[in-house]
């Protein structure tokens, strides 16, 4: 029990620093472009892959996007603080 919700943490973190660098560039691109639809959804796979491997259950998964969209949001920013 412990671990799962450690893990659902991790992966939640995981997920918000993997979409820092793709928010920053998803700002660069025009928006509904191939590039900005590719940003956006680029790093899921490495997010189900990484959750599947440490066993995280599917119900932790609304973390998980909180986590992805607020690194979305985050990188977006800093791009605009540059």
């Amino acid at each position: 029990m412990g671990n799962i919700f450690f893990y659902t943490i991790v992966l939640s973190a995981f997920a918000f620093i993997l979409n820092l660098p793709f928010g920053y560039l998803r700002t660069t691109s025009i928006k509904f472009s191939f590039k900005w639809f590719l940003y956006i959804h680029l790093p899921i796979p490495f997010i189900i892959a990484l959750r599947w491997e440490l066993g995280v259950d599917y119900k932790a998964v609304p973390l998980i996007i909180i986590g992805a969209i607020a690194g979305q949001f985050f990188g977006g920013r800093l791009k605009r603080a540059v």
